[in-house]
This record gives structure tokens, sequence and C-alpha cells, in this order.
């Protein structure tokens, strides 16, 4: 019997045959097809804004897929911010900002390889938002990794590779109510945001802890 995963996909229409080759490549993993093994966050997500969506379900085959999970050895936080670095556009303020990103780039590529799946934290605003912290060096890679566990923003299943797309099949798809879940989008985000100001103002310095200049000076 060949290993499959129920995967959920939040989007404003419903999409039965996700497409190969189509979206936007500047996503946190690049090109590919972005989903959840929660239903509750695809219908959060299907709603970004006050209008109702569709949570996709779809059933991935596994069977002979290269799955590389970023939160898993040998990857693991660095390692997701080096692919996350990679592929979003963000405004770097300050020189310090520009030669960190360009750092963590080329220091801690994750383990790739011709990976079909992609599995890791979904940096929404969020989550951008502490990983920007990291790199302006106003918090340690601990505070920083115990931000990625807030909030239960969750972590996203990406079909990236031709056989991936080829591994999915549609499930149906179920209306999000905008009134039920842009509201918890917007609460869940809030709680992040929250419990991350929480972290800075009970630790603005982490004495143990080791920050991105830390990293520089040691490479």
């Amino acid at each position: 019997m060949s290993e499959s995963v129920r995967l959920y996909h939040g989007s404003p229409i419903r999409v039965p045959r996700p497409l190969f080759g189509v979206g936007n490549p500047y996503n946190d993993y690049g090109l590919g097809f972005y989903c959840t093994e929660s239903l509750e966050l695809a219908c959060e997500w299907a709603c970004p804004k006050a209008r109702d969506g569709f949570a996709n379900a779809y059933d991935l085959a596994l069977d002979g897929l290269d799955v590389v999970d970023l939160d898993a050895e040998p990857n693991g936080t660095i390692e997701w911010l080096a692919v996350l670095f990679a592929n979003r556009q963000f405004d770097v303020a300050t020189n310090l900002m520009e030669a960190a990103k360009s750092y963590v780039a080329a220091r801690y590529p994750a383990e790739l390889g011709k990976a079909d799946v992609i599995i890791g934290y979904r940096a929404d605003d969020s989550y951008f938002s502490f990983a920007r912290a990291f790199l302006e060096n106003r918090i340690s890679l601990g505070q920083l990794e115990r931000a990625m566990k807030l909030g239960g923003l969750g972590r996203q299943v990406v079909a990236v590779s031709e056989a991936a797309f080829g591994a999915l099949t549609f499930a149906g798809a179920e209306v999000a109510l905008a009134s039920r879940w842009h509201e918890r989008r917007m609460r869940r985000d809030e709680r992040a945001r929250r419990d991350f100001d929480r972290i800075l103002h009970e630790e603005p310095f982490d004495p143990a802890g080791v920050y991105m200049l830390d990293l520089m000076r040691e490479g």
C-alpha cells in the first residue's frame, strides 16, 4: 500500500488541478504549491481578507518522492532562514542586514538536493518579522527558535517538482466563511506577535545566546 498524506490549500477559489510552474517565484521556498496538513489553518489562509474562500483538499502519494523537512536533521532554523533569504524579496535597512543576509545564504545552505516536497515553517508577516529581528542582531538564535513555535502559525508542505504535482489527487473543497475564519486568522497572528513582544521585553538580551554577529565573526 502506498503512503499518502492529506493536505489542504487555502485559496479564494477552488483549485481542482494545481498547475506546475505557475505562481509566485518569491514565496518562502520558491515556486511551488503551498499546502498544510491542518484543515483549520487552510480555512484561515483562505480568508486573508473579509471574503469567503475555499479549503481545497488533496491526497499526496509520497512513494518515490524526495521529501525535505527543514525542521529535521540535518537542517534546522538557520537552514530555514537560508532558504527564506534566497527566495523572499525584502528591504534591508542597514549594511549589517545586507551582509548578514548574504552570509546566512552562503554559509548555511539547506540540503534540498532535488527535493520534490519541502516542509517547513510558513513565513507570514509575523514569522518574517522574527527572522528580520535575528538578521538585525536584535534577538539570539535561541530566541528565534522559541519564537517560531509561538502562535501556532503553522508549517507548510510545498510541492515543488513536476513529480510531486503529479502525485496530488484532488479530494474536494469546502467553503471557508470569512465571517468565521478571517477573524480567527487575525487573532492567531496577533497572539504570535504578542508572545514575541513578550520575549523581547522579558529577555532583552540573551547572555548565553548566539547572535547574528557571533555567527559572522566565527565564520
